[in-house]
């Protein structure tokens, strides 16, 4: 098992590039989700400043 995380002396560049690939996923997902909130937010303000039975000028 330990000849697999040691990948004949590649480990370093492996592990790192798995780390740095996970790191940007969870930035890219974080963002994305956070884009989404804020665009529920601003859908849920606009719908509610106008009401469909209220007469807009």
């Amino acid at each position: 098992m330990s000849e697999f995380f040691y990948m004949d002396g590649f480990a370093v560049w492996v592990w790192s590039a798995f780390g740095v690939t996970a790191v940007a996923m969870i930035f890219t997902a974080v963002g994305v989700l956070r884009r989404h909130r804020g665009q529920l937010r601003q859908i849920a303000q606009r719908h509610g400043e106008t009401s469909p039975n209220e007469p807009r000028d």
